[in-house]
């Protein structure tokens, strides 16, 4: 079968199409990193971002600082933002505190998580399943109140490193419960990598066939490599809202094995290949990407701030000549 062959028997979005690209990567990007990120080199990333043309960010999380010392300073965080631009600023929140901390910040969004898999709640949040959508209902109720949308994050949406394979039925079953409490979008997470072609295929088909009107935003990590063919799957089926992180920062630091999030300069090279627009410019976020890199101290995984585009050329005098 050609390529040409394999796009025309999916429905992919039409060329042009615009794709949201949904940076994370100050929240579950910087989540993981050790060493503290001082508060104004956070704020100088998130800008860079936002001037690249980054519009969606997932900026941090209102969380306890034993949890997650590194996001202590989320208040400060936000209030820093150039907000210029018109970006739109979410942030992640546990529980009815963190709403309110959320709202106190100006935040245009709060996304909440539940895992479908039990043991990972209970390793993320230390609740189960049941008790965590039992908070749901007032926090949502408030941040409907204060002027602020709901997403409803569901983790190990396509597997879990406890439990195995995740019945498709149960992350529909928590994209339901997001629905009837008035969430009008869910985010499927790949916590751990573990999202193959066929796995993210079932389940978003499946949402889309019992919630036509509920939106979807895929979330990949690259743990195992195909985090970007897991994009184009996404594609196929319609989904024009994808996270990515920042020079392919990330993972979850209550999950065995979990490695960084696809990187936001690799997806989108892939979208702009591939005929799609993001509003963001591909050079001015290579140069954010690198600046990241050298904040965080390590070589990190973006392939494209490595090798530029595919287009990208180079004096041929400059290079040496095989012998021979």
């Amino acid at each position: 079968m050609s390529l040409t062959e394999w796009e025309e028997g999916r429905e992919f979005p039409p060329k042009g199409t615009f794709i949201e690209v949904v940076e994370v990567g100050s929240r579950d990007g910087f989540q993981i990193e050790r060493d503290f990120i001082p508060t104004d080199r956070k704020i100088e990333i998130i800008n860079g971002l936002i001037d690249s043309g980054v519009r969606y960010l997932e900026v941090t999380s209102f969380v306890s600082p034993r949890a997650v010392p590194q996001l202590a300073d989320a208040a400060e965080v936000m209030a820093g933002i150039d907000r210029s631009k018109g970006a739109y600023l979410t942030t992640l929140v546990p529980n009815l505190k963190g709403a309110e901390r959320a709202a106190a910040s100006r935040a245009d969004a709060i996304v909440i998580v539940c895992s479908a898999s039990e043991t990972h709640n209970a390793k993320n949040v230390n609740r189960s399943v049941a008790g965590s959508l039992a908070g749901f209902g007032e926090i949502i109720r408030f941040a409907h109140d204060a002027g602020m949308d709901v997403v409803g994050g569901i983790g190990t949406s396509f597997g879990c490193p406890f439990e195995g394979d995740i019945d498709p039925q149960a992350v529909l079953d928590l994209a339901k419960a997001y629905a009837d409490l008035g969430a009008r979008q869910v985010t499927l997470g790949d916590t751990t990598g573990m999202a193959t072609p066929p796995t993210v295929r079932r389940v978003v088909r499946l949402i889309r066939q019992e919630l036509p009107d509920l939106g979807i935003r895929l979330h990949f990590h690259n743990t195992r490599g195909i985090g970007l063919a897991n994009v184009l799957v996404g594609l196929a089926e319609g989904v024009t809202l994808f996270d990515s992180s920042v020079a392919g920062l990330g993972g979850c630091p209550f999950a065995a094995g979990a490695t960084g999030n696809i990187c936001t300069e690799d997806l989108v090279y892939l979208l702009h290949e591939s005929g799609y627009e993001t509003g963001i410019d591909i050079e001015k976020l290579v140069k954010v990407a690198r600046r990241t890199q050298q904040v965080i101290g390590r070589e990190l995984s973006g392939q494209v701030m490595k090798s530029g585009q595919r287009l990208q050329l180079y004096d041929a005098g400059a290079v040496s000549t095989a012998a021979g």
